[in-house]
């Protein structure tokens, strides 16, 4: 029967409000408010409803993570929208380029929360060491603060930093949440002069920061913060100092410490576990750490007997540590299996370990880490690498003194589907080029995909893998690859840019000329065959 043409056509206003609400709640709530407010008196009631307004983002964000304002039409329609909502407004995302007329457009009687994008330095210090004029007016209400990156334009700007925490703990009076993210860089002058101990806040309870040396997490832990929660601390480098900085005071307040540091330390024993041993409250502690051990790694045992027997309430402990010895003479070490033994009251994580000896370069190292794996990287995976999936982990490096063969970077393609950037580091060549056959079906390998990668850096690894990576028949890379790699290895794997088997994977990646031969040489040229193979060349 044909339907009736007068029921033909619903419109979204014909809808009852609990389907509009369903549909809405799918939408971006500030392109619903940008399309819809002011229609109509129903859809006005709906739109302004707190789903769509507690919570704004006034700025565009993209995937390469950049951060843009709004498009000047959008803006001044917002403009006139944020005073009708303003008392629905909780928490409020800005770039730095419209923060201030956004601020400035209504009053926000129930704003708690700001997050503060793409700020330069010079915006910082106007904002918070000269006061901008929304500043006064918000300074008692706000007590969550996230602060993007900084960026300074040389290192004479990088002490403002440690000012602009400053008067960020002086200016909210009423500050329970702190997100610092920009690096306090070191400078000639030390952290507790800029930052004196008058500097404090009573309020705060929870503080995620990246700071540069240990010394200046110690001196936000000497008592001016002394309600902190919880703190999340990421620090460029862990050493001794001549700085006298209390470390005996006991933080009763702490239940949750993160603690990561990429560069190596040799002072787990003299810095980190007598910080550790100042939080007998703790519930929850992640580690992150790079440790130079003298003559034992850190393992089950290690962690039990200094950290779990000083802290009776810790429920959960996540790390993942690297310990590393360097040896001269043939030492006895244990084995994985042996380090994977002290693990065996730790029956509520599942805990991987990796032992690797490297005699060439006369050192040891040990990895042990909570499984599943939440970090972005993983670094300096060997040959033992025992697998596993690692769905977060977008950054990885490879290195042995050992050959990497075909079914190894099958494994690794498993094991990292999101994977985006890959560095191989590895001068050994390989004992088997063809392909590996499997036991079961006695199949070749399927060719190796990576389909999230965009960097490869292959400038430390043997010729060997750069073939590997460039024969279509081993890897499919996808398009705009960015490849590091010596120019005398390409025109090597690539029989001076005449091989028809890289051709296909040559033309897709965008080549990072490291060696400018052409600055110094005025002579050079590429070979005439090397358009053909490289369509996207960066000679920077």
């Amino acid at each position: 029967m044909p339907m009736n043409m007068e029921y033909s056509c619903v419109q979204l206003i014909d809808l009852p409000d609990e389907i509009l609400m369903i549909i809405l709640k799918k939408l971006s709530n500030v392109l619903v408010l940008y399309s819809l407010i002011g229609v109509n008196k129903r859809l006005n009631t709906i739109v302004c409803d707190s789903t769509f307004t507690s919570h704004l983002t006034l700025m565009r964000y993209f995937s390469d993570d950049c951060i843009y304002p709004l498009p000047d039409p959008m803006l001044g329609r917002f403009l006139q929208i944020l005073p009708e909502i303003h008392h629905n407004i909780k928490w409020l995302n800005l770039e730095s380029s419209s923060m201030e007329r956004i601020l400035l457009a209504t009053n926000y009687p129930n704003l708690y929360g700001l997050g503060l994008y793409k700020i330069d330095i010079e915006t910082a210090v106007s904002l918070f060491i000269d006061n901008s004029s929304w500043i006064p007016i918000l300074k008692n209400q706000i007590s969550s603060l996230f602060i993007d990156t900084i960026k300074y334009k040389d290192c004479y700007q990088k002490n403002i930093h440690i000012r602009i925490l400053s008067h960020i703990f002086i200016t909210f009076t009423n500050l329970k949440h702190l997100n610092f993210c920009p690096c306090i860089c070191g400078t000639q002058q030390s952290f507790i002069d800029i930052l004196p101990l008058s500097v404090m806040s009573s309020t705060l309870l929870e503080l995620y920061i990246t700071i540069e040396r240990f010394d200046y997490c110690l001196y936000l832990l000497d008592g001016r913060v002394n309600q902190l929660r919880l703190l999340h601390v990421n620090i460029d480098y862990i050493s001794s100092s001549n700085f006298a900085v209390n470390n005996k005071e006991k933080l009763f307040n702490l239940r949750f410490f993160l603690l990561h540091c990429r560069c190596s330390t040799s002072v787990y024993d003299e810095l980190i576990l007598p910080l550790l041993h100042r939080m007998p409250n703790l519930e929850e502690l992640d580690l992150y750490l790079i440790v130079n051990c003298k003559t034992e790694f850190i393992d089950g045992n290690n962690l039990k007997n200094n950290i779990f027997n000083h802290m009776p309430r810790l429920n959960q402990l996540t790390f993942n540590i690297r310990s590393i010895i360097s040896h001269r003479n043939k030492i006895n070490l244990p084995s994985n299996e042996d380090i994977q033994h002290t693990f065996r009251d730790f029956t509520d994580n599942k805990i991987i370990s990796c032992v690797d000896y490297f005699p060439e370069n006369k050192y040891s190292h040990c990895h042990i880490y909570s499984y599943p794996y939440k970090l972005k990287h993983y670094n300096e995976i060997t040959n033992n690498f025992p697998g596993g999936l690692f769905k977060y982990v977008h950054e990885i490096s490879l290195f042995d003194e050992r050959p990497f063969e075909h079914e190894f970077f099958y494994r690794i393609a498993e094991s990292f589907p999101l994977l985006e950037e890959l560095t191989v580091i590895n001068k050994k060549p390989q004992n088997c080029k063809r392909y590996i056959k499997t036991e079961n079906d006695n199949q070749d390998l399927s060719i190796i995909k990576y389909p999230h990668l965009n960097k490869l850096f292959l400038n430390e690894a043997h010729d060997d893998y750069v073939e590997e990576f460039l024969i279509d028949t081993k890897v499919c890379l996808p398009n705009n690859v960015c490849l590091f790699v010596k120019y005398e290895s390409l025109e090597s794997v690539t029989y001076n840019f005449t091989r028809n088997a890289t051709r296909l994977n040559c033309a897709k990646v965008n080549y990072m000329c490291t060696k400018l031969d052409y600055l110094t040489n005025r002579d050079f040229q590429f070979p005439k065959h090397f358009k053909d193979y490289f369509l996207h060349v960066d000679l920077s």
